[in-house]
């Protein structure tokens, strides 16, 4: 019996020093107390330009959207995995400015007719630094892509809320409140824009 106390002591005793040395150790990784030991970093890397493009695009408005996503994979066996995020987007329209020539520029007496392409979509994305995961379920056999999947219909889902949000118009209207008075100051004409279909 007098064995068995010792014993029982002996490994209470070790248990806590090995939990005192996993919070000293905690508490030195923490305070960075070892980072005063070091000098500093080294990073080596090749840098090559690949392409260099022209770009005309005027972007004129961007609208963000936040959306709570819920995506579920029907599965034939297993039980159906769902994923649920949180998610933060932007679409951007824009003007393609390099897609005007001279035939679109016309000048009469005393102003200036400028027709502008069509406004366009440019560009969607999600945020993935104000995006996250909130909850995954039955995911253990294939997390990763259930995710992959999630974000795709989260991003095309914020491109046709742009579309149907009216993001073209209002790109055409900024491009007329902002394009106009500069062009009548460069000009001291007055300018129309008009839009192509």
């Amino acid at each position: 019996m007098p064995t068995l106390i010792n014993t029982l002591l002996r490994l209470f005793v070790v248990i806590v020093l090995v939990a005192g040395l996993i919070a000293i150790w905690e508490q030195i990784r923490g305070n960075a107390v070892m980072s005063r030991f070091r000098r500093g970093d080294n990073t080596t890397q090749s840098i090559v330009l690949k392409e260099v493009t022209s770009l005309g695009r005027l972007e004129l408005v961007k609208y963000t959207f936040k959306d709570i996503v819920e995506h579920e994979q029907i599965n034939d066996i297993l039980p159906n995995s769902n994923a649920v995020l949180i998610v933060e987007g932007e679409a951007t329209g824009c003007l393609d400015l390099t897609q005007i020539t001279l035939a679109d520029i016309t000048a009469a007496d005393d102003s200036i007719i400028v027709q502008l392409p069509k406004p366009q979509l440019c560009g969607w994305k999600i945020n993935h630094d104000r995006s996250r995961v909130y909850d995954t379920r039955f995911s253990f056999l294939n997390e990763s892509q259930l995710v992959s999947d999630a974000y795709r219909q989260a991003e095309h889902q914020i491109r046709q809320a742009a579309l149907t949000g009216g993001i073209l118009e209002q790109t055409r209207q900024n491009a007329d409140r902002m394009l106009r008075p500069l062009l009548e100051r460069i000009s001291s004409r007055k300018i129309k824009l008009t839009f192509r279909h």
